[in-house]
């Protein structure tokens, strides 16, 4: 494979996204930022999120992905124009509508790029924070439809209580909705395609037609089973998902790492956010770069290494493709809880 040398690793500029639900500060993520309206999410790696260092900085990530295709996005990425996966942050302190995104056949009907699979990693959660996630066991489209007109549709969905450190796994099809009190990085293919089926009365556009054809009444989501992290000599790295769409692993480094590319004839670009603490990024044609908590980082895939060095100790997830075919992770749908979300 022929190697681009002026690609580097790219630090990001979050876009951030109002919503009805979302929150007027976003501590611990974005301290600094100053806002006078609900932010729901801030989006990381979206299409029009541009780079802020180096000779590409003011760039988007889209006009990158379309410029250097596969040197840029590896030959795992589906599409080697349009950048694959979409990382934010919600920030929820009030319910997300009930709904239900499309999968990759029901969204190329619609005339979309790709459907919407997608995880939450359980950054921080209040006591008694819960989400909705896929249908009760028996209920049919029919009663979703029949719930939706008589606004009992929470009634019909598996509630569940968020820990920090939970992964959640939401295949597309699944009729989900998130609860107040938590902060959620989400990983996803890159899709904003939302097909609302309830909305507790708010003054917002409903989709029920097109959400009822993309709801499945049973998926793979769930709750991933947590797995003991692999710790050497000042690195630890556990797997928290691996799926069709989607791997994403957790690292905690307290030395400096070089991470270098396994040898592989298919390679994916990296998506690395900080969760705690500080430290810098560099490779070999790069000058280094801050990374701590809330910053993306997008390393192309012609990046040979990368080394990383905590200032002392840096906590980063690391999301990219699957560079062979995978199937859907082994979830628990968890425990039913008696009451509905509040």
């Amino acid at each position: 494979m022929k190697l681009m040398s002026h690609l580097y690793p790219l630090q990001l500029q979050p876009e951030l996204h109002k919503r009805v639900w979302g929150a007027r500060s976003l501590h611990p993520i974005y301290p600094q930022e100053v806002i006078t309206e609900p932010v729901g999410e801030a989006w990381l790696t979206g299409d029009q999120c541009r780079v802020a260092n180096g000779p590409l900085a003011g760039r988007t990530l889209d006009e990158l992905s379309r410029e250097f295709g596969a040197e840029f996005l590896g030959e795992a990425a589906p599409d080697r124009e349009r950048f694959p996966l979409l990382l934010k942050f919600l920030f929820p302190v009030d319910k997300l509508s009930v709904q239900v995104h499309p999968d990759d056949e029901t969204a190329a009907r619609e005339g979309e790029p790709c459907g919407k699979t997608e995880c939450w990693y359980v950054l921080q959660a209040v006591p008694g924070a819960q989400i909705g996630l896929g249908l009760k066991p028996g209920v049919t489209r029919h009663e979703v439809e029949s719930a939706i007109r008589e606004t009992r549709m929470e009634q019909l969905l598996n509630w569940t209580h968020l820990h920090p450190g939970d992964l959640i796994y939401v295949e597309a099809g699944t009729v989900h909705t998130i609860g107040p009190g938590a902060i959620l990085l989400e990983i996803q293919q890159n899709s904003d395609t939302t097909y609302r089926l309830y909305d507790y009365g708010r003054p917002r556009e409903l989709h029920i037609d097109a959400g009822l054809k993309a709801v499945k009444e049973s998926t793979h989501s769930g709750k991933v089973e947590k797995r003991q992290p692999l710790a050497d000599k000042g690195k630890s790295q556990v797997n928290l998902v691996t799926s069709p769409c989607f791997v994403v692993d957790k690292f905690s480094v307290s030395r400096p790492w070089e991470f270098r590319r396994p040898q592989q004839a298919r390679r994916s670009v990296w998506c690395l956010v900080g969760l705690r603490g500080a430290g810098k990024i560099s490779s070999d044609n790069s000058e280094p770069i801050s990374f701590n908590c809330g910053t993306a980082v997008v390393v192309p895939a012609s990046v040979e290494k990368l080394i990383v060095k905590p200032e002392p100790d840096l906590e980063f997830l690391c999301a990219s493709l699957p560079i062979e075919k995978v199937e859907h992770p082994k979830t628990v749908l968890v425990e039913n809880i008696a009451t509905v979300a509040p």
